[in-house]
């Protein structure tokens, strides 16, 4: 199963090792058909403390790192951001298909 890629903004970076990003989408208002912003804010994994207020960042589901965060910090302004060890992407399984065609 794919895991989902969010864009936002980096609204808080205080914590070590964590920042907050603020994730908006628009949606049409069922009644009036007008579009309207919807906003929530997620806690995501930044090893290196890289990313800092203002920064557009894309964060990536992962497994729970702690109660709240279980998002990690795969690109910011356009360029990717080093996974740490525990976290980087499984290989390929090989396929079962027999070799002699």
């Amino acid at each position: 199963m794919p895991k989902r890629v969010l864009t936002g903004r980096v609204v808080s970076d205080k914590t070590d090792k964590t920042v907050t990003v603020l994730v908006e989408r628009r949606v049409m208002h069922p009644l009036y058909k007008k579009f309207i912003r919807r906003s929530k804010r997620y806690a995501a994994h930044d090893d290196a403390n890289l990313c800092k207020e203002g920064d557009v960042v894309q964060i990536e589901e992962c497994r729970p790192i702690s109660k709240t965060k279980s998002w990690l910090v795969v690109e910011r302004n356009g360029a990717a951001v080093e996974r740490p060890a525990a976290f980087a992407p499984l290989p390929a399984m090989p396929s079962a298909e027999p070799a002699g065609g």
